[in-house]
This record gives C-alpha cells, sequence and structure tokens, in this order.
C-alpha cells in the first residue's frame, strides 16, 4: 500500500537506503547507480526516491528533506515499506578543534538537541546511536579511499541560524563534533525497529567565536566535489553488508 508521502509499493525500495538532505543531491546519487539501472520510485512532494543497483547490489536513495520532524516522517514510511540498512549522507557545520571544511565526520551518536526525538521520548533521556557495524563499514571505506575522517559525537539541533554567541563553545566543550538536523531521529527509529542506520557527513562550514556560518562556508563546487566523495563512501559500506 502507498505511504502517505512515498507514494511507493512495498518493494519499489532497497534494504539499503541512503538518506541525503537535498532532493539534487538524490538525483545525483541516482546516476551514480548502475547504468540502466536506475527508476524513480517518488516524486511526491519533491521527496526525490531512485531504486537501481551499485555494483549488482541493490540500492535505494531518498530524500529526508532538513530536520527531524521531515526526516521521521520519511523514514516511519520507510520502515513500513521494509528498509533494512539506512545511510544519512548530509552536511554538517563542524565545531570541534582541527576541523576543516570539506572533512568527513561519521557519526557515531547524535545528543537529541530537537523537537521530533524529544516528542518521541516523551522528554526521558536517550542516547541515540548509530550501528556499529554499518559505522565501522564507513570507516572501512573512507580508510580504503584515502579520505581522512573524525568519528564520534554530533548534535542534531533544530535550528540553522543560531545567534547564542556561545552555542558552538558549550558543545564543543562536550566533545561534540559537529552541528547538523536529522541523525538522532534516525538513530532512534532505526534502534526502536531492529534496524542499522549511520551517517555520513561533509563539512560545509566551520563554527567558532571568530568565523560564522556564512564566512566560512565552502564555495558550492567545492562543497560538491567533498560530497561526492563521501557517497562514493556510503555506497561502497552500504553494498559491502
Amino acid at each position: 500500500m502507498p505511504q502517505i508521502h512515498l507514494r511507493a509499493e512495498e518493494g519499489d525500495y532497497a534494504p539499503l537506503i541512503l538518506l541525503p538532505g537535498d532532493p539534487n543531491r538524490a538525483r545525483r546519487i541516482s546516476e551514480r547507480f548502475d547504468a540502466g539501472s536506475a527508476r524513480q520510485v517518488n516524486d511526491h512532494r519533491g521527496l526525490f526516491g531512485f531504486t537501481g543497483t551499485y555494483r549488482g547490489t541493490p540500492v535505494s536513495v531518498q530524500t529526508s528533506g532538513m530536520g527531524t520532524p521531515s526526516l521521521s516522517i520519511v523514514v516511519e514510511e520507510l520502515l513500513r515499506l521494509g528498509a533494512k540498512r539506512l545511510i544519512r549522507v548530509g552536511t554538517c557545520g563542524g565545531i570541534a578543534p582541527g576541523l576543516k571544511t570539506g572533512d568527513l565526520v561519521i557519526a557515531t551518536a547524535a545528543c537529541p538537541v530537537d523537537g521530533a526525538t524529544t516528542t518521541y521520548l516523551h522528554g526521558e533521556a536517550y542516547a541515540p546511536a548509530a550501528d556499529f557495524a554499518l559505522t565501522r563499514f564507513l570507516v572501512d571505506a573512507a580508510d580504503a579511499a584515502g579520505i581522512s575522517h573524525r568519528t564520534g559525537l554530533v548534535a542534531s539541533v533544530d535550528v540553522f541560524y543560531n545567534t547564542d554567541d556561545d552555542y558552538a563553545k558549550r558543545w564543543r566543550e562536550r566533545g561534540v563534533l559537529a552541528f547538523e538536523m536529522e541523525a538522532s531521529a534516525l538513530f532512534f527509529l532505526a534502534a526502536r525497529d531492529g534496524v542499522q542506520a549511520a551517517c555520513a557527513l561533509t563539512v560545509s562550514d566551520v563554527l567558532s567565536e571568530d568565523v560564522s556560518t556564512e564566512e566560512s562556508y565552502l564555495p558550492l563546487e567545492e562543497l560538491d566535489h567533498a560530497i561526492d566523495r563521501m557517497i562514493e563512501v556510503a555506497l561502497e559500506a552500504g553494498t559491502r553488508l
């Protein structure tokens, strides 16, 4: 039965699904599938979804939209349609010392500083964590490709343009590598349903007491190149399983 937002049938999605926030990125990922294998399975509300194969392995890509409310709707429906492995491929704002634009961050867990995860949990304490095996494959794929990376905590937030002067400093001092907007809900939903989830992120900007998002944001051509490297890592990692 088609879902409300994903107008696809059971069987239209592969067990492995990559989740970019950007619909244009979803289309670009589908262009990496084996020649002639990609077919569009959803375009409702601009939430583009495609299914095909990568080196012979079935794989899908589905736009998640921005923020945990949008991602939660998409992931809930994907789970009903049989998703088993979910990899978020997105961008983040780096706050850790030494982290630079274009770097790759592989999240091991996400601080749930967002409304959707809080709603699911009724405000109870919880630590949304990535699946270890799938995360290990991301790390191994990055190493095999010679791509340096950082692994560790990210914080999933609702506000992109936060104006608090000490915001980055507070979370940096807690060992958080970067801010992003979806991983906490993804990790929670996957754990709830007993499926695997992981998260790879390209640092699009860095935030500090001296530099703002606008000042540090990576030029789009360079950002696209860094994202392409991350997507290759995710495809290699996902299809190893």
